[in-house]
């Protein structure tokens, strides 16, 4: 029992110190300990959830961003002629 307690103690130890020494930073997004750890995991399920998306829309993909295309050039008025009044 007293060996159990020991190495849980130390396994707690050890936790501590790396949740301490975690440590994240992003551009001016900077997270330490518990935060960093909840900010690394949710970027892992999000970029999980992206890729499911893509991968569910790739027949879609090319259209979706032709007609992005699209959009972006009737909207930028330096390249859309003007018509004179």
């Amino acid at each position: 029992m007293n060996n159990r307690a020991r190495s849980l103690r130390a396994f707690f130890r050890g936790l501590a110190r790396v949740q301490k020494a975690f440590v994240l930073e992003i551009g001016p997004l900077r997270a330490s300990g518990v935060p960093a750890i909840l900010v690394g995991v949710a970027g892992v399920v999000l970029a999980s959830g992206v890729t499911a998306a893509l991968a569910k829309g790739a027949t879609r993909l090319p259209e979706a961003l032709g007609e992005a295309r699209g959009l972006a050039d009737a909207l930028n008025a330096s390249r859309s002629p003007r018509l004179q009044s």
